[in-house]
């Protein structure tokens, strides 16, 4: 086994990454990306398809060089100590490629030697994992090509950290899977809670909330936005939202809400109601929970009868929208703005 000449590191982010660029030809995958994760942390690394996350997390991963830009992980420099990096973190491949002629057991076996863990603790490792994993009992002896998607995200999964790494990196660790293999997946990513340092990027937003301590949005490969989705949402969702279902005329219920916001939004509900009530959203700008007051104001004015109000808290799919828009909306107005100023040195010319 080859004795790593750096240290565990202790007080210091798992990942630092300082205006990394990427360029493939003439096309910029990631321009100038900066964030760190803090150790033991669990961040999810969301963005749209192309926006730069997997560009990043090869980067993170040792596995293709960075333009410029300076990354480390556990304090060390990425681009001229890859094999080491390899040694300490665990990467998951958003296709994760398995030998499908190998059985489940057998493949860590092969993967826990090429990691370099010592031949009298490969075995015991091996069935932690399986069992960290749920893939004891019949399945490790099964072999990979008869395995469902969902066990092979698993395969996948105890492969990337089967060498107790110090980060792990997964790329896509839900994708096509179904609502119970994916509640599977979750549990099983909250067991390494405590254990690592993980980031992972997923397209199921719910459950990245769900996991995760914090979030980085990435589009058009640029950070938007990074917190956890408490501060995003405040950063993000300028209004808040209020479920009301209400019997009587929209403009008795509209002036009683206006009572409390005079500049309320009221939108119709096009939920199917087979009875006198009737849903409404409305939007207001004023901060903190104004159910109370709305529901006391409801009840006391004649002509409406309430069946029910909710203040609704905005998902992480609402905060990803309203992120990645503006950042469409800075990228066009900096292309205008290069546009004028073009136009305007051309008119100097002339």
């Amino acid at each position: 086994m080859v004795i790593s000449i750096f240290p565990v590191s202790t007080d210091q982010p798992s990942i630092e990454v300082t205006n990394l660029t990427k360029h493939y030809g003439p096309v910029t995958a990631i321009n100038e990306v900066s964030f760190s994760v803090a150790k033991g942390e669990i961040v999810g690394f969301l963005g749209p398809n192309g926006a730069g996350k997997s560009t990043t997390m090869r980067i993170l991963s040792g596995l293709i060089p960075a333009s410029s830009g300076i990354a480390k992980v556990c304090g060390i420099p990425v681009a001229s100590h890859s094999a080491e990096i390899k040694r300490r973190i665990g990467y998951m491949a958003e296709n994760n490629p398995l030998p499908e002629d190998m059985r489940v057991a057998e493949y860590l076996h092969y993967r826990a030697s090429l990691k370099e863990i010592p031949a009298k603790q490969r075995k015991k490792r091996v069935e932690e994992v399986l069992e960290t994993c749920d893939l004891h009992r019949k399945t490790k002896r099964k072999l990979i090509r008869a395995l469902s998607k969902g066990f092979r995200q698993r395969v996948g999964i105890a492969d990337s950290i089967l060498a107790n790494p110090e980060v792990a990196i997964m790329d896509e660790p839900t994708i096509g899977l179904d609502p119970h293999q994916i509640l599977l997946i979750r549990d099983l990513i909250n067991n390494l809670r405590g254990r690592c340092t993980l980031i992972l990027s997923s397209h199921i937003l719910a459950e990245v909330e769900i996991c995760c301590d914090r979030v980085i949005i990435i589009n058009q490969g640029r950070i938007v936005a990074t917190g956890s989705p408490k501060d995003l949402r405040h950063e993000f969702i300028r209004r808040n939202q209020y479920h009301i279902r209400v019997a009587g005329e929209k403009a008795k219920l509209l002036e009683v809400l206006q009572q409390v916001d005079p500049e309320i939004d009221l939108q119709e509900n096009l939920d199917e109601t087979n009875d006198s009530f009737q849903t409404w959203n409305a939007y207001s700008v004023i901060s903190g929970d104004l159910s109370e007051e709305l529901i006391q104001r409801i009840l006391r004015t004649n002509g409406l009868r309430l069946g029910g109000l909710t203040k609704l808290e905005p998902s992480l799919e609402d905060i990803f929208l309203s992120a990645t828009r503006r950042s469409w909306d800075v990228t066009q107005q900096e292309a205008q703005n290069i546009q004028k100023t073009y136009q305007q040195q051309q008119e100097n010319t002339d």
